[in-house]
């Protein structure tokens, strides 16, 4: 006697049905997400606003380099791709000039402290600060700062060099150092000439500075050695040669040419 055997019945595997319900499950979770949410129209245009007029994208227009190089390359030739979120052109004065404002303001403070600090320690007739068109100048006689023939800083002279790296340290502004001498030439195994002394005589205040103050940047610094080239009075007495013989500070208005 032959048995019954069951015909299989065709179609998708058991595990395919279950699949298939999780997955419709999940696109009426959706549907329904969507259906309830609502998009407020105020707090949209507010939200894109916000990102009007403003540089928020290093790579504008795109980071994706264009499928049409030699197109994209006109375009920026011919200013059709101008940054939209580039600030307008009287913001940028009105900023520039707010920037400027504000560091004529520091230069102006600066000096007022550094005349105090001369004022009260009585050091008016070594050193002067002026503010001309290429910034702060501070003046300083060769007697308050080194021996004859030296650019070793003298202790009387640290007091007062520590204030302008404390003054320095509160600005960002470049500085200048230029070192002079008189029109007697000085001619010794350490210093040739008056090019090697004043040179060096700029350098060892520079580094006076940056040691007593290690937060100043010394990329803002730069040392220059004039000798006897620039002098600010005749070399015709012993008071006229020490004049001569000095070391200028200058904190540079960032508006002067070359003042970087």
């Amino acid at each position: 006697m032959k048995r019954n055997r069951k015909k299989k019945q065709g179609g998708a595997p058991q595990w395919m049905t279950t699949y298939a319900d999780m997955i419709t499950l999940i696109l009426v979770f959706f549907v329904l997400l969507f259906s309830m949410s609502q998009i407020n129209l105020v707090k949209f245009e507010a939200l894109a606003e916000s990102f009007r007029n403003r540089m928020i994208f290093d790579f504008y227009p795109s980071a994706v380099e264009n499928d049409y190089p030699t197109e994209q390359a006109k375009a920026q030739e011919n200013g059709e791709k101008n940054n939209e979120y580039e600030l307008p052109d009287d913001d940028k004065e009105q900023d520039k000039e707010e920037k400027k404002d504000a560091e004529t303001e520091d230069l102006e403070e600066l000096k007022a402290e550094v005349d105090e600090y001369i004022e009260e320690n009585e050091l008016g007739d070594i050193i002067s600060a002026t503010q001309t068109e290429r910034g702060v100048v501070l003046v300083l006689e060769e007697q308050l700062l080194f021996e004859t023939s030296s650019a070793e800083v003298l202790d009387g002279a640290k007091p007062f060099l520590s204030k302008v790296g404390t003054l320095l340290d509160n600005i960002p502004n470049f500085v200048k150092v230029e070192g002079h001498t008189d029109n007697r030439q000085i001619s010794s195994f350490r210093y040739p000439s008056n090019w090697e002394l004043s040179g060096a005589r700029a350098s060892s205040v520079i580094r006076y500075l940056l040691d007593q103050t290690e937060t100043l940047d010394p990329k803002r610094f730069t040392a220059v050695a004039y000798g006897e080239t620039r002098p600010i009075a005749p070399n015709d007495s012993e008071a006229n040669w020490s004049k001569n013989r000095r070391v200028e500070i200058v904190i540079l208005d960032p508006e002067y040419e070359g003042s970087n």
